[in-house]
């Protein structure tokens, strides 16, 4: 039973917490790690602990996500796993909701993981190798009051993802979206002391999508749930 090999990720809407808990592991792992990100300013830490490099780009442009791959490949290399972590919102009452800001919303969370997955597999095939991640959210299952955009973009992202894995799996590329079911703790939100563990831990989620990676082709996953032990569902 062969274990998947990878050599160079790249993280697509990086910042702190599990795009950060993600470069870390891979990392440790030995994996080369490309950031992307709008801003990249707020990297440099992650990069000098991790050895990553990053890269400015906003996903919801086709030519700015082809110009990334294209300097992720002559700086790195071409990537074998890439993982989508870009979500935007607009909150509000549904009367009230700009269409601008929901269509930017939607363009984030669901037109950039096409374009970035496009690219992804278009250098994968020819190799039939590689993995291509999704961040979900409750919101990809379940559409909650007054965040009408991010469910619209969550639910669009969960479609491409399992439409893309029934096309892609047979050829060799891996693609799994992930329903992150709760809170996500950080140094600005953490559990209170009395609810120990009723956030999920960063660490974790990431020890998961590599739990994933590491599956057998005998046995891939294309969607896993995840949430804390108390987390109601």
């Amino acid at each position: 039973m062969q274990t998947p090999n990878y050599k160079i990720a790249l993280i697509v809407g990086a910042g702190e917490g599990l795009s950060a808990s993600l470069a870390r592991l891979f990392a440790n792992q030995g994996i080369r790690v490309a950031l992307a990100a709008r801003k990249i300013e707020k990297l440099g830490a992650l990069c000098t602990e991790t050895g990553a490099r990053a890269f400015a780009c906003d996903a919801t442009h086709a030519d700015e996500v082809e110009r990334l791959f294209g300097l992720v490949e002559r700086e790195i290399g071409t990537p074998d796993v890439v993982v989508y972590n870009a979500s935007a919102r607009a909150r509000g009452p549904f009367t009230g909701l700009v269409p601008s800001e929901v269509a930017q919303a939607i363009s984030v969370s669901a037109f950039g993981g096409f374009l970035v997955a496009q690219q992804a597999a278009m250098r994968m095939l020819p190799n039939k190798h590689g993995a291509i991640l999704f961040t979900g959210a409750s919101a990809s299952v379940k559409g909650y009051a007054q965040s009408a955009p991010f469910a619209m973009g969550k639910f669009a992202l969960r479609g491409l993802a399992q439409s893309m894995a029934r096309e892609l799996s047979p050829q060799g590329i891996h693609v799994a979206h992930f329903v992150i079911d709760g809170g996500i703790r950080s140094a600005a939100r953490s559990e209170p002391a009395d609810r120990p563990d009723s956030m999920l831990d960063p660490d974790a989620i990431a020890l998961s999508y590599w739990n994933v990676l590491q599956q057998p082709r005998s046995a891939w996953s294309w969607e896993q749930e995840l949430r804390p032990w108390v987390e109601k569902f």
